[in-house]
């Protein structure tokens, strides 16, 4: 098997499928549906967004933190944040009780056998569109947000480079969930999909494996200086196996690349530990 063969394989498996697709697919429609249910005219939409819309969303056999983003927009804007997640709080307690629940700063994370939620409320207001909790805030306050804006920008760069940026994204983020979560999630896919790949596809994108795509992302990460050790020790040894994939394959040794790909991005089968209670 040569490299490219492998991280294409790998990539393929990187889908959500089949059963796993259809499970999820059932508690959005639940969870849709039980919305309405209870809140009625209190609210003035409700819509996924993120990783699930995009189709970069990985399997929980490569990551046990993947999650499907629910915004939920509340006709009422008079209140503070914290008003709001103790309203999708006591949702989530009335219809999942025995699931695991919990708050997680600006959303509510419903924790399914298969999947998990995090709910994110949302207002809107005529001079300043959709609002949502602010992350990490010292104060109780909202930040505007266009929750599918980034979409768009995937598509394109996906197709100006003959549909290798949505797998290669799918690889780094597994890498990424096999080394702790160096990246946050949606900041590592818009740094991977923002950058310049001319030089890998040309003009017209139409040159380039995928292991190109992937080395070359791969080789542009930088968490900087004042990051967190485990963060720069990861980064570096994604760095040095590279170099060393890039130098057996100048050499026409294949055989010997092929085996440090896979310290970068071991099987899947090696990550079965990451199901937990899937």
């Amino acid at each position: 098997m040569t490299v490219n063969s492998y991280v294409t394989n790998l990539a393929g498996s990187a889908i959500i499928r089949d059963t796993e697709k259809q499970s999820i697919q059932r508690s959005i429609t639940t969870i849709q549906s039980r919305l309405n249910s209870y809140f009625g005219g209190d609210l003035a939409q409700h819509l996924l967004f993120g990783s699930y819309t995009r189709g970069t969303i990985l399997p929980r056999s490569m990551d046990q933190h993947s999650d499907i983003d629910y915004m939920v927009v509340f006709n009422d804007s008079n209140y503070q944040p914290q008003t709001y997640l103790d309203k999708l709080n006591r949702f989530v307690n009335a219809y999942y009780s025995s699931s695991e629940i919990s708050q997680e700063n600006p959303t509510i994370v419903l924790s399914l056998n298969h999947i998990k939620f995090e709910l994110v409320p949302a207002i809107s207001t005529w001079f300043s569109g959709l609002k949502i909790p602010a992350k990490a805030s010292a104060f109780n306050s909202w930040i505007e947000t266009d929750p599918n804006d980034f979409n768009q920008t995937l598509v394109n760069a996906n197709q100006a480079n003959n549909n290798m940026i949505k797998p290669m994204v799918r690889l780094v983020k597994y890498w990424n969930a096999k080394n702790n979560y160096v990246f946050e999630s949606y900041e590592l896919e818009k740094m991977l999909t923002e950058k310049s790949y001319w030089h890998i596809g040309g003009l017209l994108g139409s040159g380039g494996q995928l292991k190109d795509y992937f080395l070359d992302a791969m080789e542009s990460l930088d968490v900087g200086w004042n990051a967190a050790q485990y963060k720069k020790d990861a980064v570096n040894r994604a760095h040095q196996l590279v170099k060393e994939v890039e130098y057996y394959q100048q050499r026409n040794m294949e055989a010997q690349a092929e085996q440090k790909i896979k310290r970068l991005l071991p099987p899947i089968t090696a990550s079965l530990g990451l199901l937990g209670n899937y």
